[in-house]
Order: structure tokens, then C-alpha cells, then sequence
């Protein structure tokens, strides 16, 4: 695949990112893609790897490690390598339903897993992807294509994350009658109000709804399945429920002084802030404004970054980042060879533009705030933080973290955003349907199966598997897809890899 020796005739380069203190003026996408002749260079640096990890999506030490999609990389790539770009689009939607989605915010498991990367710097993977559907849309080969013969059963998704999205592709694509149902306003879940502009611009989401609604498939936004919307309802109207409501309970910070206004969860503020951008370019003020505030976020992942780079673009006047866990190597150690996931640290684009405009990196690691303060009127004003060490708890031997004795710090805080992660779904949902939830909340299904307890309903994303990734998310709505078309029609020949 690629060019035999074009891993050694040219090195990786990546698309300009603009700079930060320029991209900070809006909330536009600011990664520049490659030119056609660049990416077809790139391409030609995969490896003909005798065993391409790039596409295993295996599990190792609970973590990972290549694209759980099974992407066929090194296919596409040698593709993109001889300019095949119908073709390699092709390969690429063979198990990707959401390329234009994927390539803009998936980590890139597939380059962490690279043969070329544990000897030198990965292939570009993910701007190939890019490159690839970026190229398909503009040439007219990416609309719709609706199925020739339809079924007569009639399916219900609710939730249209990316994967109730992915469930709702293929079933339609089989000629299933397909009606997604959102309780926002607009489609797409965390894709469209939980990850900011910048990293995935909305008009991306609609212009694959579009593709999809010409295909056929119904969506209804506004419809609150549980509350507004009866479970009762949609189990007489439709042959099968497909749960990918995802996993929204997020995760408490429980200190003193809690009850303080301007303590916000993370995704909660996000999401007014994406809708308000939408709605009227910001002009409603319908979000809690950071410009002029100290803020700080509680929480290290893609959560928490977003959350910085959202509130510098905001004006914020300072904005701290705290995180639990100590800071990761700069390299790889030992113990964490390739091709598992490299824990290494990492700076993202939020925390890029933080040392920017302040001058130095956002984090504090090995803190957690062990105390609100607020204000007369209640509004909070600082909080009061505390250093964690690691250390090994008596009985188990497990590793914990525990506060370092005399080291509180106070540190001003007028705006809160708490990134602590998501402890599962909502519980409203499940019990309208009467499926069971585990002691993780995430919905109980048949063992290695999408199907639930109750019949005729099923569940995928993370609202059975937990916080993941969109990829993740994408392979349980195509897997939960194959398992609803053969409870329909005895068998079905819908890959899934």
C-alpha cells in the first residue's frame, strides 16, 4: 500500500493551524488542509505493513489501540498515494458512516497505532480522511443515494449522536422506514451542541443531515421521548426502539460552597454558548458571559479544553485549568509500549491559546478545589484548592490520590465550569421504556448484544457503553443496526466491518 519507500523519501506534514491569537477572534474551524498533490504525497508514506494496527481497533490494557471502525487505511491511502479519490471514498464509507465528523474530532487512534510512528512520525491518517470526504463532496459523489426497496418497517432512534445517527444510516440504507427523534432543537446531540464550532463546524452537520433526509430518513426535533413524547406511543407506532440517548449525567463536584451561583457543568455551557452562536451570533446573550472573569475549569480532558479555548474566545480574564492526575510523560515509558495508546502529555488547542494570550500553560495538576467562596449575594468568587499525592490505600493496594497536608491555596474564581466527565444516561429515558440500568447507569443489554430486556427495544452509544469516543459511538450504532435487522428480517447482509 502507498509508495514502497515513501516513508523514507518524505517526511509527515500536516495542514497550517492558524495561530492562536488570530483564531481566538472567531469560532471558526482553523485547521488548513493539505493541496491535493501534498496529501498524495502523504498517502504514500503508509508502510505495506505486513499486520496494519492502523485499522485493529484492538483492546489493550483497557485502552484502544487502533480505529475501532476497522477503517481500511492502508487502502485508502494507497488510493489517495495514486489519486484514486472516487475510490478511496469508496473504501472509506465501506465502515465509516461519518468521515466528515470523524477526521474533524477523533483523537486519531489510527496514527497512535502506525508501524511508521514507532520508528518515526505516523502517516496522516486522519488529514487523508479528510482530505478524502472533503474531496468526494465537492466532486458530487457524497449526496444521496436512497434505497431502491423499502421494507414497510418502521424503525424509531432516539437520539441523533453519532450513534443514533449511524444506527438511522444503515438501517435506512436496508430500506427500513427510519424516524429519529431529538429533544433539542437541532440535530446531532453532542456533536452539534456539546463539541464547539471550532472543532466541528455546524454547517458540516447539516450538510450530512441534508444527504440523509434525501435518503429518507425522518427526524423530528423538539421531541422529548419520556417526558413530552410517550414511550407508549412510539412501542405501538413503531416495530423497533433503538435507545442512543447517550451519557449525560455529569459527573459532581461535591465542596462547600457548591450551591454558588456561576457554577456551571461543562456541556451545559457549552451548549448555551453553541446555541447562542447559532441562533444569533452571540448577540441574544442568552449564556453566562466569562469577559472580564477569572475561570476555572474543573477537569483536564477534550471537555475541559474546550471549555478554555470557548471562554478566551470570550475575553475571559484569566482562565485556570485543574486537573486530578499528575501530569503525563513528554515520552512514552516503558511500561507503555507501542502499539498501545501512548499516554503522553499533550497540549491541545485550548490550552495553545491560554499560553498565548496569558503566557503561560492553563493546568495546575494534582489539585482539586476543596472549597467554594461566594459573595453577599451568593454569586461564587474564588474557591479554595488543595495539592493531591499519589499513595496506595492498606487493605486493597489500590492507588489513590490523597491531599498533600498544608497545601491550600485560594484562587479567584467568578465563573466555575465543571468537566469532571459523566457518570452514565439519564434515567428518565430508560424507565420509559422499562430497561434495567447497571450500577454504572449505562443501560443494561443482553450479554454482547444491543438488545435490552424489554422486546423490541435496543440500546447503543454510550448510553450502553459510557463516555467514549465518536468512533466508538459510530461502530455500536452499525452493530446495534445489523442486530435490529435481523430481529426484523431473519438475517441481514449489512457489514459492519
Amino acid at each position: 500500500m502507498g509508495k514502497p519507500t515513501g516513508f523514507m523519501e518524505y517526511d509527515r506534514v500536516t495542514g497550517r493551524v492558524i495561530a492562536p491569537k488570530e483564531r481566538i477572534l472567531n469560532f471558526r474551524e482553523f485547521h488548513l488542509p493539505l493541496s491535493k498533490e501534498e496529501q498524495q504525497k502523504q498517502g504514500a508514506r503508509c508502510m505495506e505493513c505486513g499486520v496494519p494496527f492502523c485499522q485493529s481497533g484492538m483492546m489493550i490494557e483497557g485502552m484502544a489501540s487502533g480505529c475501532p471502525l476497522h477503517n481500511l487505511i492502508p487502502e485508502w491511502n494507497d488510493l489517495v498515494y495514486t489519486g484514486n479519490w472516487k475510490q478511496a471514498y469508496r473504501r472509506l464509507k465501506k465502515t465509516n458512516n461519518f468521515p466528515e465528523f470523524t477526521s474533524r474530532v477523533c483523537p486519531a487512534l489510527c496514527e497512535a497505532a502506525c508501524t511508521c510512528g514507532n520508528y518515526g512520525e505516523a502517516v496522516t491518517a486522519k488529514e487523508n480522511e479528510y482530505g478524502i470526504i472533503e474531496y468526494a463532496y465537492a466532486a458530487g459523489i457524497a449526496g444521496a443515494h436512497p434505497p431502491k426497496v423499502r421494507t414497510g418497517k418502521r424503525i424509531a432512534v432516539i437520539g441523533s449522536g453519532p450513534a443514533g445517527l449511524a444506527a438511522a444510516d444503515q438501517l435506512n440504507k436496508r430500506g427500513h422506514d427510519v424516524t429519529v427523534f431529538e429533544r433539542d432543537d437541532r440535530i446531532g446531540g453532542l456533536l452539534m451542541y456539546g463539541i464547539p464550532n471550532m472543532k466541528l463546524e455546524k454547517s458540516v452537520i447539516g450538510r450530512k443531515i441534508a444527504v440523509m433526509q434525501e435518503e429518507g430518513v425522518a427526524f423530528v426535533t423538539n421531541a422529548n421521548v419520556g417526558k413530552q413524547v410517550k414511550a407508549e406511543k412510539l412501542l405501538k407506532e413503531y416495530d423497533r426502539i433503538i435507545l442512543a440517548c447517550g451519557a449525560r449525567q455529569a459527573r459532581d463536584i461535591h465542596a462547600p460552597g457548591r450551591d454558588a451561583a456561576g457554577i456551571f457543568f461543562a456541556v451545559d455551557y457549552l451548549s448555551s454558548v453553541t446555541k447562542s452562536l447559532l441562533d444569533s451570533d452571540l448577540k441574544d446573550q442568552k449564556f453566562v458571559s466569562p469577559k472580564g472573569r477569572h475561570v476555572v475549569v474543573i477537569g483536564g480532558g477534550d471537555t475541559g479544553n474546550d471549555c478554555v479555548g470557548t471562554c478566551i474566545r470570550l475575553g475571559a480574564a484569566s482562565v485556570t485549568q485543574l486537573e486530578m492526575m499528575p501530569k503525563a510523560p513528554d515520552v512514552r515509558a516503558e511500561d507503555n509500549p507501542w502499539p498501545e495508546w501512548p499516554k503522553v502529555a499533550k497540549t491541545d488547542y485550548g490550552q495553545e491559546e491560554a499560553i498565548a494570550v496569558f503566557g503561560h500553560d492553563p493546568r495546575i495538576y494534582q489539585t482539586t478545589v476543596k472549597e467554594f467562596y461566594k459573595d453577599k449575594n451568593g454569586n461564587v468568587n474564588g474557591m479554595l484548592t488543595v495539592r493531591l499525592e499519589q499513595a496506595k490505600e492498606e487493605k486493597t493496594g489500590r492507588s489513590l490520590l490523597k491531599e498533600v497536608p498544608g497545601s491550600e491555596k485560594k484562587i479567584p474564581a467568578d465563573l466555575v465550569l465543571i468537566a469532571a466527565g459523566f457518570l452514565g444516561s439519564e434515567k428518565y429515558v430508560a424507565d420509559a421504556f422499562g430497561v434495567k440500568q447497571n450500577d454504572r447507569t449505562n443501560v443494561q443489554t443482553k450479554p454482547g448484544r444491543y438488545e435490552t430486556g424489554t422486546p423490541r427495544v435496543f440500546a447503543c452509544g454510550d448510553m450502553r457503553k459510557g463516555q467514549s469516543l465518536v468512533v466508538w459511538a459510530i461502530r455500536e450504532g452499525r452493530e446495534a443496526a445489523v442486530e435490529v435487522d435481523e430481529s426484523l428480517m431473519g438475517y441481514s447482509y449489512m457489514a459492519v466491518q
